[in-house]
């Protein structure tokens, strides 16, 4: 429901509306992904508050780290909840925005998330999640297509234990093999960068993907690919963003150049889009990353729903169905996906890029879905 005006004579409500946002800013965390999520939210909650906020009220983020830590997460959303928050937003890892997600929909409230890709972030349908990053699915079905457009189809995937990953490995096979591609799973915790090449050779593959944490192990595998001859004319991919991030070229340089990963851009930016790309490069002090974008379009979605629905929570979750909101990165609307338990942005546009060899500062788009 609405949010009533004041009775006449009273003093209008200027109490804060609060946003609970969850981000990973320690370690195991992905750090500086955390970094950019959080600075698009911040950004996009000051324009809230200097075009008027909600109704008059201002809006206020409660910021709790969620440290790639599940349980922790969790135990935040009880927390955030108490405090009256009328909203959760954001959270970059999928396995934690899964717990999120779960304890958001017992509790009622709405989480609205910012950049976890897992399609099954929801165990049962839900309306009280809603995403505005595309499914794993989508993303990583296009980027399997770009490896069969460069004529690669024997995949390795050098990997960790996570339901991201071996969701991940699945994606890519299930999508490759009817198309006469195969993949290969090799674990990155029981083999040395060392071995993991000589299983390279072994296998014959003609492309490995990094389904590992980035620096670790990724930046050693990448160094040990590069430096033996055997497999000079391997690709190295990286479907989950890792070269995304400065950190990348500068623990790598010219041996992190070349690594195919995706990213959710159009090719090129719209007005707005440009505009606050702009504004994130001032504050972070380098080139914004897609998920800094992703979180300011999560804050601009919820302000808008809030300030043409009020901030009953009940309400918001009510409203998914409603959002038409100019993001970054195009018109934002949510609907029901087939498979997908919660209210999703059908869809976010999604490219596969690298880091240009003759020049890793910059990149190249190689691919669009």
């Amino acid at each position: 429901m609405n949010t009533p005006p004041a009775p006449s004579g009273a003093h209008p409500d200027r109490s804060p509306v609060r946003l609970g946002a969850l981000v990973p800013l320690t370690r195991p965390g992905w750090v500086e992904a955390g970094r950019h999520l959080l600075a698009g939210l911040e950004q996009a909650v000051e324009e809230v508050r200097d075009t008027g906020g909600i109704g008059g009220r201002p809006l206020e983020l409660v910021v709790r780290d969620s440290a790639a830590d599940p349980e922790r997460a969790a135990a935040a959303v009880d927390e955030l909840a108490a405090l009256g928050v009328a909203a959760v937003v954001g959270e970059y890892h999928s396995v934690v925005a899964r717990a999120v997600a779960a304890r958001a929909d017992a509790l009622g409230v709405p989480f609205l998330c910012s950049s976890a890709v897992l399609d099954a972030l929801v165990e049962e349908p839900t309306e009280w999640v809603a995403r505005v990053a595309p499914a794993q699915s989508r993303g990583w079905r296009i980027y399997a297509d770009f490896l069969l457009a460069t004529g690669r189809s024997r995949i390795a995937v050098a990997t960790q234990p996570s339901v991201y990953w071996a969701t991940g490995t699945r994606v890519l096979r299930d999508h490759l093999a009817p198309r006469g591609g195969s993949v290969v799973a090799l674990d990155a915790a029981a083999l040395t960068p060392g071995a993991l090449c000589d299983a390279l050779v072994d296998h014959d593959v003609t492309a490995l993907l990094l389904l590992v944490g980035s620096p670790e192990p990724a930046v050693p595998i990448v160094r040990a690919v590069r430096a033996d001859r055997r497999l000079a004319g391997l690709l190295i991919g990286a479907p989950a963003g890792q070269p995304e991030f400065a950190g990348w070229n500068e623990a790598l340089g010219a041996d992190g150049a070349g690594v195919p990963f995706l990213r959710y851009l159009p090719e090129r930016l719209g007005p707005l889009g440009a505009r606050v790309r702009e504004e994130l490069a001032e504050r972070l002090g380098e080139a914004p990353s897609f998920v800094a974008l992703e979180g300011w379009d999560t804050v601009t979605v919820l302000a808008s729903l809030l300030r043409t629905h009020g901030t009953d929570r009940a309400a918001i979750a009510e409203a998914w169905p409603h959002v038409a909101v100019e993001g970054t990165r195009g018109p934002i609307r949510f609907s029901r996906t087939p498979g997908i338990g919660l209210w999703q942005w059908t869809w976010a546009p999604v490219q596969v890029a690298d880091r240009d060899p003759s020049a890793p500062g910059g990149f190249r788009v190689l691919h669009t879905g």
